[in-house]
């Protein structure tokens, strides 16, 4: 058995009947690692091995903590992990090592997590490439000239290469379901507020960006999901999630889905990433489901100021310092101080008509939801480009006029804090993967999974493994 390229949760009965131990599980990391991670960089930071062998020792001789007990797993770079340097992919803050865990971190630690590493993650984590000037850039295990996305890049490209068997991301701008959808592999941006960030800071302005898990299925998906989630009493948004797994044994309704197409053109999609979702949406008609296309329920150009006016305002509130101090400001890539130049300069009516916008679209949305359970777009608009390039600048003759336009897919969902998993949909005529985001109304990602579930077992995509590495 090659232990390097099971599913958390067989890895985890396994640990439990101890038919392998977690010393056998960790070498068979690091020796995958040593393999492939050379001609990927998806895990940077990498411990020392003695030490992690030593852990693992460790975690056999003493009692089973959770269902991660004993399993590897890397940290995407723009968290905590105490002990290990958190970059966040800049100068700035190369070097500089966690006194301690985040929240997230010390939750997986405690279900009995052994952390390697980090993952790698574009500069602060916007845009969605990966690569940085610390660790440089992260390649697709399915073609190792083109992006593996970002900003979970390093994550989903551990995953598909089989270096890790469950990871963490996070998603403001498609961050989880980019990647995902990029590397053959599953995503769950959750409901906002259901995985609780930081206590630290302005706690009510900023709800845009959430971390989530990554996985190879939607069991590991969820089970990753039990372990994040849960309110943290010093956030008073954070919502409280029932349990996750337990819905993946039921039986799963008949769905109504709403199609969203390119929203009436709106979104420029490269060729074949239109026809490679329509090819998964009527997968899921075969499936018993009903399938209808939607005319765009909302104004994109209005979502995207909206979209744009608030995520600088949340990029500006956690970087400014940097911008306004003349030592690091030149350290910070061009996008990134375009961005928190852009959000310190917004007035408070600025951001009052674009939280105007918003609503009206939670509110739109809303009402779309008494017609359908599950609204379908692509997980990106184009295939994976070139590694050398910083981000598209056109798509299908149409010019993008900012360095994250090209994701504007995602938007609808990230603007009000709905629940999106992406689903791997196939490959494209050129032999890159592609996702398709199936987006439901807020706390629905249960029901969201299930379906997710029940596509994994009638596609088993991620089981197409990336061929030029074994």
């Amino acid at each position: 058995m090659d232990l390097h390229a099971q599913d958390a949760l067989t890895l985890s009965a396994l640990l439990e009947r101890r038919e392998i131990s977690a010393v056998d599980v960790m070498q068979a990391t690091l020796d995958r690692i040593d393999a492939v991670n050379g001609e990927i960089n998806a895990i940077v930071a990498l411990r020392d091995r003695d030490a992690l062998l030593d852990e693992a020792r460790a975690a056999d001789e003493s009692p089973r903590k959770g269902w991660l007990h004993g399993i590897p797993m890397a940290i995407k770079d723009l968290a905590n992990a105490k002990g290990l340097p958190t970059s966040m992919g800049s100068p700035i803050f190369a070097g500089q090592v966690a006194e301690d865990d985040d929240l997230l971190v010390a939750r997986l630690r405690k279900a009995g997590a052994l952390i390697i590493g980090k993952t790698n993650t574009p500069e602060f984590g916007l845009g969605s490439h990966t690569f940085n000037p610390v660790y440089g850039a992260t390649r697709n295990p399915y073609d190792t000239t083109k992006s593996a996305g970002g900003s979970s890049g390093g994550a989903a490209a551990a995953l598909a290469a089989r270096m890790v068997s469950v990871a963490d991301g996070s998603d403001m701008m498609g961050s989880l379901r980019n990647p995902a959808g990029w590397n053959n592999v599953y995503g769950f941006r959750p409901t906002w507020g259901s995985v609780p960030a930081e206590p630290t800071g302005d706690v009510f302005l900023h709800q845009l960006a959430t971390s989530g898990p990554m996985a190879r299925s939607p069991a590991d998906l969820a089970a990753l999901t039990d372990t994040m989630t849960g309110p943290d009493e010093r956030q008073p948004l954070a919502r409280a999630a029932g349990r996750t797994s337990p819905l993946l044994d039921l039986e799963l309704p008949h769905q109504r889905i709403g199609w969203l197409g390119d929203w009436g053109g709106a979104f420029p999609y490269e060729d074949g990433i239109a026809a490679l979702t329509e090819a998964a949406v009527k997968q899921l008609e075969d499936m018993g489901h009903s399938v209808t296309p939607v005319p765009p329920p909302f104004d994109a150009d209005e979502m995207w100021d909206s979209w744009i006016t608030l995520r600088s305002f949340s990029v500006a509130s956690g970087n400014h310092v940097l911008f306004t101090d003349p030592d690091t400001r030149p350290l910070l890539k061009p996008s990134a101080a375009l961005e928190i130049e852009r959000g310190m300069n917004l007035s408070a009516m600025d951001l009052h008509q674009a939280s105007m916008i918003r609503s009206n679209w939670f509110r739109a949305a809303s009402e779309l939801f008494q017609s359908f359970d599950v609204l379908v777009l692509p997980s990106a608009q184009c295939w994976p480009f070139d590694v050398d390039i910083v981000h598209p600048t056109e798509i299908a003759g149409v010019a993008m006029d900012t360095y994250h336009r090209w994701m504007q897919v995602v938007i609808p969902a990230s603007l009000i804090g709905l629940p999106v998993v992406n689903v791997p949909a196939g490959f494209g005529e050129n032999g890159l993967p592609g996702g398709m985001q199936l987006i439901g109304p807020r706390a629905g990602g249960g029901r969201l999974m299930q379906l997710a579930h029940a596509w994994h077992k009638a596609t088993d995509w991620p089981n197409r493994r990336p061929p030029q590495l074994g």
